[in-house]
């Protein structure tokens, strides 16, 4: 690598490591967020309406209905406190109230499943109806603007003292611990707008509304202009050893240029604390509205006197090998780390002692882990800070026996930082790197390594020195007790070896990926059926999820053993073996039963067809009438075990021999479908012809005193309607009837018999494929 190439690399290394550290997240205290910037600290969760906006954290709009929180993700133990600040602004409303207002909560650190409260009156923190209150809940102040949080209503435990749910606007109101329906009492309150002897309010002049204003009114950012509000929450551990001294102080502006401090609360909280907690905030509207905003939060450690320094120790005759990079650890152990549960936050590297800066007044700036200070470009090489207490340095080429001094500070996770210790690093000369080889093979291993299920491989290094100690690794995690040079591995992962020379710098080998097979799921739609007599079938066709691209298959049974492409053409039926394999192994997984089922004799359908009770089915043997009832007769393959009849008039049944009425002349392709167990199917058709639609008969005579022929009326099949009419020899109509199923005329009009001769008929009806038929004629009346 020449200089050119190396400047490069370093340079690549440097922006890598800039960007890994600008995305890490917030670890520890002081916490300091202006949310003035488009993006906040990655531990900065958002929920609900809140957004960022106009350089401030919105929670709410001046709109009806809205529900907004955001909650710090870093837990602090509580043995310390917290002191926070920040400003708030609520203005905008729109409504004959303003509403509904904004609350501070903390919670148990420890909670997996973080949910806010209840919101409207509940502002977030307390249960609100049927909607559980904030998850794990320790402490939850209100800053009420409608008047709903400091009383009973809507399910709250507690309130003001003679209050019910009448609404208590303009009041801060603290709630104590809670979790679900259960808790968060009313501890205590303050009318920020009462005023004379109330113990609730304030004395003359002190008091203020919650809101800076409300409709029309814009957010107020200068400490002397009224309207402006910050709040300073401070909760000191309780000497007595039980929850905390709280204190609540507001700096708030009534009168132009005149911004002054008022104590709202300074008074014991006495609920024991978990280990540890987080903050949070939350707001809401209902049918009344205001902007609800924070920004410039500070949060950090109450008990900050208690704190003390980290103490660092100086690292001698640190070994590192040239041309590679070296993992370093400082660990609790090897510091001093004086705070209750403290831990590394992050190393910061400088080239002198006179370059580490002293504590900054500002607490945002105290403590800081600055990326500047977390890659160190030296003429030797780069050191560069990780996580907690890792660093690595990278020793140039030919920087061999060079010797490296810098210096360090620790932070801690409440900002406190050491004074600066130093580390002196030598550097060596680094071994060519070794090889993996598999037991018996000649050659080092290529990127993978592929076994099958219950093998395993011998792992042999091989290097062009001696060594004196071996580190094997996998998936980049130290395998503690394997110090040989060989390794058996029987599980899958990414493996490689390191091999220290007598100068203690690792000798690394290539990484090889040793993968076991994950074989898919085999699942068939079905038995492979051919229905096409000889006709070879293809399996795939009936497997779910075939893919070729990325793996095997294999066909065994019934003296075959195919593979792949040879599975598309099977011609034997059978009980087979299906099974799989990732294309880059040499095993078959688990197979399953394949049932292959390929047609060696045609399925035969046929069938015939009679006019029901009679031997007629053409014009020849008497003519079908549109209305018979014909009889359909199967003579098909046994082996059929489903019958679709298509009677080609619309008409479909599923019966073996069904009884089919067409109901109109005409010629009528009928098909029979029929199939077998697998599904295989077969077809025949015939004609039937329905010639005729009716037939009439007219008698010539009658005779009404006769036990039989004594009534006048036509025989007819295949109408749907009828109007007959008798005449005497005058025209007069003497007989009428429309009656399908009349018997007729009796010979009698107006009850008397008529006289023997002739009379004349008529005779309208309509067919059943709606034809008009008409007859007439003479009749004779016997006596």
């Amino acid at each position: 690598m020449n200089a050119k190439e190396l400047k490069r690399f370093l340079v690549f290394l440097v922006g890598i490591f800039l960007f890994f550290i600008e995305a890490k997240a917030q670890f520890g205290f002081p916490y300091c967020e202006t949310f003035q910037t488009s993006t906040t600290q990655a531990n900065t969760v958002f929920g609900g309406d809140a957004v960022l906006v106009d350089g401030v954290l919105r929670l709410t709009n001046n709109q009806n209905n809205q529900v907004g929180y955001v909650y710090i993700d870093v837990p602090f133990p509580s043995a310390y406190g917290i002191k926070a600040e920040f400003e708030y602004f609520s203005y905008g409303g729109v409504g004959q109230f303003l509403a509904d207002g904004l609350s501070i909560f903390l919670f148990d650190a420890t909670t997996q499943n973080f949910s806010p409260g209840g919101f409207g009156g509940s502002l977030g923190y307390a249960p609100r109806n049927e909607e559980p209150g904030l998850t794990n809940a320790y402490l939850g102040i209100g800053f009420d603007e409608f008047g709903n949080f400091g009383n009973r209503a809507e399910g709250k435990n507690g309130g003001f003292q003679g209050v019910a749910e009448e609404l208590v606007p303009d009041a801060i109101v603290v709630r104590g611990p809670g979790n679900g329906f259960t808790g968060y009492p009313f501890v205590v309150g303050r009318k920020t707008m009462a005023s004379g002897t109330d113990k609730d309010g304030f004395g003359p002049g002190s008091q203020f509304p919650i809101s800076s204003g409300g409709a029309g009114t814009f957010r107020v950012t200068e400490p002397g202009q009224v309207g402006y509000r910050k709040v300073f929450l401070e909760l000191q551990p309780d000497p007595d050893g039980v929850g905390y001294f709280l204190t609540l102080r507001m700096m708030v502006t009534t009168e132009p240029g005149q911004p002054r401090m008022v104590t709202i609360f300074d008074r014991p909280y006495d609920f024991p604390a978990p280990k540890e907690l987080k903050i949070g905030f939350a707001a809401s509207t209902g049918g009344f509205t205001n902007f609800h905003e924070i920004r410039n939060l500070k949060v950090e450690v109450s008990a900050s006197e208690s704190l003390l320094d980290p103490t660092g120790v100086d690292f001698e005759d640190v070994a590192s090998c040239e041309g590679q990079e070296n993992q370093y650890y400082i660990t609790d152990e090897e510091v001093v780390l004086p705070n209750q549960d403290s831990q590394i936050r992050c190393l910061q590297f400088f080239r002198s002692l006179e370059e580490i800066e002293t504590n900054s007044s500002d607490i945002c700036n105290q403590g800081k882990c600055l990326e500047e200070n977390q890659v160190l470009v030296l003429p030797q090489g780069i050191l560069q800070a990780g996580e907690a207490g890792a660093y690595t340095f990278f020793p140039n080429p030919g920087t061999r026996d060079q010797e490296v001094e810098v210096y360090y500070t620790i932070t801690d996770n409440y900002g406190k930082t050491s004074s600066g210790n130093k580390i002196t690093l030598t550097i060596q000369e680094s071994p060519s790197p070794v090889r993996i080889l598999a037991e018996e093979a000649q050659n080092p291993l290529e990127e993978t390594f592929n076994l099958c299920p219950g093998e395993s491989v011998i792992f042999n290094s091989e290097g062009d020195e001696a060594y004196q100690r071996y580190e094997w690794y996998k998936n980049g995690i130290l395998l503690e007790e394997e110090i040989a040079a060989s390794l058996t591995v029987s599980e899958p992962g990414l493996y490689e070896i390191w091999a220290y020379n007598r100068k203690n710098c690792p000798a690394k080998s290539n990484r090889i990926q040793v993968n076991y097979p994950e074989y898919p799921t085999l699942q068939m739609s079905g038995p492979v059926v051919g229905c096409e007599v000889g006709k070879p079938v293809n399996i795939f066709d009936f497997l779910i999820n075939y893919e070729p691209e990325n793996y095997d298959y294999k066909l065994v049974g019934n003296g075959l053993d195919l593979t792949n492409e040879e599975l598309q053409q099977v011609s034997q039926s059978g009980n087979f073996e299906l099974s799989v394999k990732p294309k880059d192994f040499d095993c078959f997984g688990g197979a399953i039963e394949v049932e292959v089922f390929i047609q060696t004799i045609p399925l035969t359908v046929d069938f015939d067809f009679v006019v029901e009770g009679t031997d007629i089915k053409d014009e020849a043997s008497g003519g079908i009438f549109a209305d018979d009832p014909i009889a359909f007769t199967d003579f098909s393959d046994e082996r059929a075990i489903r019958w679709v009849w298509d009677f080609g008039d619309g008409n479909t049944l599923m019966q073996q021999n069904p009884v089919h009425v067409f109901g109109k002349k005409g010629e009528f392709e009928v098909v029979l479908t029929i199939e077998d167990e697998y599904g295989c199917q077969s077809k025949f058709q015939k004609t039937v012809a329905i010639t005729q639609s009716y037939r009439i008969m007219i008698p010539s005579g009658f005779t009404p005193l006769e036990e039989e022929n004594n009534f006048f009326v036509p025989k007819y099949k295949g109408l749907v309607s009828i109007d007959l009419m008798i005449f005497n020899s005058w025209g007069e109509l003497i007989f009428q009837t429309d009656e399908l199923e009349s018997n007729g005329w009796d010979g009698t009009f107006k009850g008397e018999l008529m006289d023997a001769g002739f009379y004349v008929y008529r005779f309208d009806g309509i067919s059943i494929d709606g034809e008009k038929v008409t007859r007439s004629g003479k009749f004779r009346l016997v006596r």
